[in-house]
């Protein structure tokens, strides 16, 4: 961990997908949840910076969250639509919020981290996206841990970490569905991860 110049620490999580952050998970709800604290901890992160500090932190966020519901979309939620009493119902709202989120980090995606307009949108995104977040925490999640055994619940860690691990680094709107990210997802995130090397290799 590495201090900005403002003595706010800062996860140097550049490269890195939020898979391999932690092994220290008991179950798929553990990882989950300390997700969204790194979610949440990078939009803090890119709200107090400026200048190439701001834009570093939003290509991490930009990162984590493209990874993290897309192993959400096709592991976790299809999951909780099968195993829970109302969880058609539960799945399609948190899929509504993310498909919103989504086209509101895509659009910010676009602009320059300087553009006037940019931190204002910002938290926009930061409030859709916690919402959404304490929502799983509250409605989704605990129902998930009640009616599927532990182990169920260990053996997922496995399968949310192989999804992010050829996850698209991108946000795709539209593509919010488990099959759709089945289909798409490995050629979208082929393109992604080829554009993040160029970037990188040019920065």
């Amino acid at each position: 961990m590495r201090k900005s110049g403002k003595g706010h620490n800062i996860d140097t999580l550049e490269g890195t997908d939020m898979a391999q952050t932690s092994t220290k998970h008991t179950d798929v709800i553990d990882l989950l949840v300390e997700q969204h604290a790194q979610i949440r901890h990078l939009f803090m992160q890119t709200l107090m910076s400026s200048g190439e500090e701001r834009k570093r932190s939003f290509a991490q966020l930009v990162r984590l969250l493209a990874i993290h519901e897309t192993a959400e979309e096709e592991i976790v939620h299809p999951m909780a639509r099968r195993a829970l009493p109302h969880g058609p119902a539960l799945v399609e709202d948190r899929l509504k919020e993310e498909a919103k989120a989504k086209e509101l980090l895509s659009t910010l995606e676009k602009m320059d981290t300087d553009d006037p307009n940019f931190m204002s949108m910002l938290d926009r995104l930061r409030m859709s996206v916690l919402t959404h977040a304490r929502a799983e925490e509250r409605y989704e999640f605990p129902q998930l841990r009640n009616h599927l055994g532990a182990s169920q619940l260990r053996t997922l860690v496995t399968a949310v970490k192989a999804a992010e691990a050829t996850a698209p680094t991108h946000p795709h709107p539209g593509t919010e569905s488990a099959t759709k990210n089945l289909l798409l997802g490995p050629v979208t995130a082929l393109t992604d991860r080829i554009r993040d090397a160029i970037r990188s290799s040019k920065s």
